[in-house]
């Protein structure tokens, strides 16, 4: 599908590179067709690499998608320059009065931090509670799902006693749920986190439903029963050298950490790492773009007069 997203955003390079569909604002204009807005809340420090990697899982539909990069206020950014916020970022200010199709909140390093804690949880609860009147569906990713969760149902997350970091495989739980449709009974996605929210509360509440969950990692799917809130507790816009240089970043720091499991071919980390979870990353996107958003579209969004002959 085409993303739409601003002329000038650095990404647009590399996806055409990687002959991914993208198209300015000038092009779109010209389209006769109605894009589902969707809103990306970046909370990730590396702001551009994150920008590229959901990008580039969100490219595998026939659906034309207009990007809204967004970011907190209340948190001064130290990995991403002003300029690049000024000229691609808007705030829950600029766009509170409007409505989004989708919106996808991502992670952050927080998972250490008590919620209450982290400067600006205040304005993420009011962006949380207004995506449930003006948002169709939110994806939460990572420390964002564990936010949403304990935001959204009370539900804590707990720090673990050894980092969960690297590729894992999950089960699917609930085959006949849309978002996992077209997934294999079993399949690999990337985790890369210090806390966890356990199992028991997130079955206990009968708002939930999990949908997928590891015997190592825990849980990694979940959603609301009507959809308008998901939560994804790995990375699975990760692409293939994302833990590679988390785990490099670490060592060149001297910090205790282990390598990341199931990643580097015969455990060499100077080998190729493989890619084992492009396919079904691609197919938790297009369901939800497809199934959560855009057929969930209030049917006054579109306006009929331009396709019916007076």
């Amino acid at each position: 599908m085409p993303i739409k997203t601003q002329a000038d955003l650095p990404a647009n390079a590399i996806l055409e590179h990687e002959n991914i569909f993208v198209i300015d604002e000038n092009r779109a204009s010209h389209q006769d067709i109605r894009p589902i807005k969707i809103g990306i809340l970046n909370l990730m420090p590396l702001k551009e690499d994150t920008e590229l990697q959901l990008l580039r899982s969100l490219s595998n539909t026939p659906l034309q998608v207009d990007i809204t990069f967004l970011m907190v206020t209340s948190h001064e950014a130290k990995h991403t320059s002003k300029s690049h916020l000024n000229a691609f970022y808007q705030s829950y200010e600029d766009i509170k009065e409007d409505n989004l199709d989708g919106l996808i909140i991502t992670g952050a390093p927080l998972e250490t931090n008590v919620y209450e804690d982290v400067d600006y949880w205040p304005e993420l609860c009011n962006i949380m509670e207004w995506s449930k009147t003006h948002v169709t569906s939110t994806i939460h990713l990572c420390w964002g799902a564990q936010a949403g969760l304990y935001y959204h149902y009370g539900i804590d997350k707990h720090l673990m006693n050894k980092k969960v970091f690297g590729v894992y495989k999950h089960h699917v739980r609930n085959r006949k749920v849309p978002l996992v449709r077209g997934f294999d009974d079993i399949f690999c996605a990337p985790h890369s986190r210090h806390a966890e929210v356990a199992i028991e509360d997130v079955s206990d509440n009968e708002e939930l439903i999990i949908l997928a969950d590891s015997d190592e990692a825990g849980v990694y799917l979940c959603m609301s029963a009507d959809g308008h809130q998901i939560f994804v507790m790995g990375h699975p816009e990760y692409d293939r050298y994302t833990l590679d240089n988390e785990y490099k970043r670490d060592l060149g720091k001297g910090l205790e950490i282990e390598m990341p499991v199931n990643y580097y071919p015969n455990d060499d980390i100077n080998a190729k790492p493989l890619l084992q979870w492009r396919s079904h990353a691609n197919a938790l996107y297009s369901n939800w773009l497809n199934y959560y958003v855009y057929q969930q579209t209030p049917y006054e969004f579109i306006d009929a007069n331009r396709f019916i002959k007076k």
